[in-house]
Formats: C-alpha cells, structure tokens, sequence
C-alpha cells in the first residue's frame, strides 16, 4: 500500500514535469545540479546502482533504490525505467518521505 503512494508521488512530480527519466537524463540532471533525488529501480543492475550512488554522493544528491523498472517507468508514463531524477526539492522530499516510511516499515 505505501509502495503505490511513493509511486503516485513520483507520478504527480512527472505530471508536474519534475522528472527526468533514463539513465542519460537523470545523469545529465545530477550533474548540472538539478535533481534533488535519484531513484534507481532495485532490479537495476549492480552497475548502474553504484554508477548512480558514486555520482548522488559526489554530487551531494539524495539516492534511493526503490520498486523495480517495469513500476517505475508506469509511474512515469513510460514502459520500463531504471532510473529516474526528481527536480523539484518540495516533491523530492514527498517522495523520499514515503519511501524511508516504507523502509521503515519493512525493518520492523
């Protein structure tokens, strides 16, 4: 239930045109000092998951590894996404909220 709600609000910051998707993009967006988070599919390869987590830290970008590709890219409108960046530090933060909830819950 909390997983849909972390998509529903990665679905409202892409409505909002807050998100970048692909590798490429969230890549170009972390450099230029746009993303205020980076969320990277946990079936992602190992890779691109420290590809992303070298450059968040570098960068001092929030990273997340959350939900698998194929629930990522349906957030976004597309087919499949491994990685996506979100621009706007308001719903970043909404998102990042959700998610740490829902590791939260899973520790316990």
């Amino acid at each position: 239930m909390k997983q849909n709600k972390a998509l529903s609000m990665l679905s409202i910051a892409t409505k909002a045109g807050s998100t970048v998707t692909g590798e490429f993009s969230t890549e170009k967006a972390v450099k230029e000092g746009r993303a205020y988070l980076v969320v990277v599919a946990s079936d992602a390869s190992d890779n691109t998951k420290k590809k992303f987590s070298d450059m968040c830290n570098y960068y001092h970008v929030t990273m997340k590894v959350f939900s698998d590709k194929v629930s990522l890219g349906n957030a976004c409108g597309k087919e499949f996404r491994a990685s996506l960046a979100v621009k706007d530090k308001g719903l970043a933060d909404a998102v990042i909220k959700q998610i740490d909830c829902l590791d939260n819950l899973e520790v316990q």
